[in-house]
This record gives C-alpha cells, structure tokens and sequence, in this order.
C-alpha cells in the first residue's frame, strides 16, 4: 500500500510499504480521507521531536475492513473517524472525565502494545500517534477508532479527526464561551477558523480574526468573523480599538508562537482568557510579568485536543455539521491523491488551504 513516510528531519516521501493484519484490540481501516494538518508538518520539520522513521497522518475517516479480538465498538463495513489520542476509558485522567489527557500509550510511533505494524523494505517504521494514517490503510487501537453516521461524507468527517474537533472544542468546551462576549482568535489557518466556528456556535457576539495573510482574513469572515486585523500592524491596538479599550474576554492562540501568545496576552481585557491552542517548539519559551500576572488576573490556558471526550464528542460534533450549524464542507478547499502530498504540504506552507484533504479510491 502507499503511505506518506517522515524518513529523517526535513525528508519525506510516498512509499509502498506493507501493513501486518490487526491483533487484538486492534481495527484495520480502509483510508477514505486523511487532513493534511500542521502538526504533520511538525514531525517532518522536528517542532514535534518524535521518532523517525514514521507514516504521518493524524486526521482522518474511513471504513472498517478486520477487527481484532476483543473488539466490541465496531464491525466490518462501519464508518469510522480516528482519534490521534486513545480513549481507554481506565486511566487516571479517563477516569476523571480528562480523556484528552488519556495516558494509555506514550507517541513512540508504536502501537499501544510497544511493537510495529508497517514495514518499508523489512524495516519496522512508527505510525503518528497510533495511526499513521496518511496512507491507503491503517491499523489503530480500537479504542482510537469512533463510528458515525453511514450518510456523512468521510471527506468532511475526516476533519473532526484533529483540526475541527482541537478549534471548536477550544472555544466550547476548554474557554466555554459565553454568549454575547467578545473573542479574538490569532492565527486563522484551519484550528483558527474552527474556534472561529465553535465561537459563532457558542453565540459570541464579536468575533474577531488575526492573521497577516488577507485570503486567510477573507476565509475567517466566511466561517463567523465579525472583524479582522491584518497582524503587520499592531493587532493589540485594533482589537482594543474595537472592543471599547477594554480587550477581548477571551484570546486564542492557534499558531504556536511564544510571540502570538503574548499579543494574545495583551489583547485580552483585565479578567480575560487566554488559551493557547497552538503546538509551538518544546524550546520556544514564553514570559510574562509577575506583577502583571498577578494585577491583571486573566487566566491562561493551555488546550489539548479541544478538550473533548472523541466517544462522546464527534458525534454532537457531526450532528452539529447534519444541522448546518458547523461547516465542514466549505472547510476542505482542496483535494489531493496520495501521489500529490508533497503538493499538500507545500500548499499549507503557502497558506492556500482552509484544509487540504487527501482523498483515496
């Protein structure tokens, strides 16, 4: 099968590997759509230091093909979105409604039993995040694997796998937006423009995106900006200027830059939030005033996964999508053949993509 490999730091490729069948606890999928996503980018570039080699892709749907023993949550033939984090429902974060945090295998790039599935030329390759499902097929803990509804599309669904579920649960369910406020979000790629969503769901009533790229401003005020500051100026003055002087209740970060965080920092009001939604450089620090942090008493935040339960929350997600309150079509502004990832990653690089969407036959 052909899968998208990270051989070493900056070197990647479409290869044909060979795929061993599920063991126990385990689901083989057919790949029906996988998100091109950033954090793919980051393994290849080492901002996320995993190991290499590896199969990317994080973000996807598809169909189930073989289960393994023991696995009671889907069957042959269902639909399927993955989760890049598994939900053993029995850890010590699982059990504390933190599933996000779940703990039941560290990213080696191996599955959750410590041994490899994928092989290119005899060698065992990693998989990202349990999956590595930038590729024809996968195998993944059954406990990564949701069923949804047979009526959705999977190249639509595929984006509840990581980037709509991280943006949308940030504004509902890590800030828990409050309606009538005010939000603004830095970095409008596509996590920006679903907290953007999750914001105008959550009934905010000024919405305001940042970015130095006009076509991603122009895509935020398509998906719910009431308002947009080109970041080439100063940002924190505009949002001040359209907020009464007062600053924003809540500031997302969805870049992953200690220098975004402080603007968001400095653009939330005395009081407000600041959640940092973006995966930036482990060495890439960020400071702030003592006494500042203390006299200002605003709140930061960090924010895995959106803070979502993937059991319980795709399917509301997904729902949300069946009732037209969430966009995910508009969402995958273009479509690539696993042939055509290098084209994928160069064009999120370039900012063209609300979301790239590798599509299989």
């Amino acid at each position: 099968m052909k899968a998208v490999v990270a051989h070493e730091l900056n070197k990647y490729s479409v290869e044909n590997v060979s795929l061993d069948p599920p063991k126990s606890g385990e689901v083989l999928i057919k790949m029906a759509a996988t998100g091109v996503c950033h954090s793919d980018l980051s393994v290849i570039n080492g901002t996320l230091p995993l190991p290499l080699p590896m199969v990317l892709g994080h973000e996807g749907a598809g169909v189930v093909q073989e289960v393994g023993g023991g696995v009671s949550n889907v069957t042959p033939g269902d639909h399927v979105v993955l989760s890049f984090i598994p939900n053993c429902g029995d850890c010590f974060h699982c059990l504390r409604g933190e599933a996000h945090l779940c703990v039941a295998g560290a990213p080696t790039g191996r599955m959750l039993d410590g041994t490899a599935r994928v092989r290119l030329n005899d060698k065992e390759l990693g998989v990202m995040q349990f999956l590595g499902n930038m590729a024809e097929y996968c195998v993944a803990p059954a406990v990564s694997v949701i069923p949804i509804d047979k009526g959705i599309p999977l190249s639509s669904a595929a984006l509840v796998g990581c980037g709509v579920t991280t943006g949308v649960g940030a504004a509902i369910k890590t800030a828990q937006v409050k309606p009538g406020s005010n939000v603004a979000v830095f970095g409008c790629g596509g996590v920006g423009l679903s907290i953007i969503q999750g914001a105008r769901i959550a009934g905010a009533d000024r919405i305001i995106g940042v970015d130095l790229a006009d076509n991603k401003l122009e895509l935020a005020r398509q998906f719910g900006a009431t308002d947009t500051v080109n970041a080439s100026g100063d940002a924190v003055a505009e949002i001040k200027g359209l907020t009464g002087g007062h600053g924003v209740d809540y500031a997302f970060e969805a870049i992953g830059l200690s220098s975004v965080i402080q603007q968001a920092y400095q653009a939330a009001r005395r009081g407000g939030h600041v959640i940092v939604v973006g995966a930036g450089k482990l060495t890439d620090m960020v400071s702030f005033s003592s006494l500042l942090l203390f006299a200002e008493a605003k709140t930061i935040q960090g924010c895995m996964y959106g803070s979502v339960n993937p059991r319980v929350d795709f399917p509301k997600l997904l729902a949300l999508y069946q009732r037209g309150k969430l966009d995910l079509d508009r969402m995958v502004t273009r479509t690539y053949t696993i042939d055509e990832a290098p084209q994928a990653f160069e064009d999120m690089e370039k900012g063209l993509n609300a979301r790239g969407v590798i599509l299989y036959d």
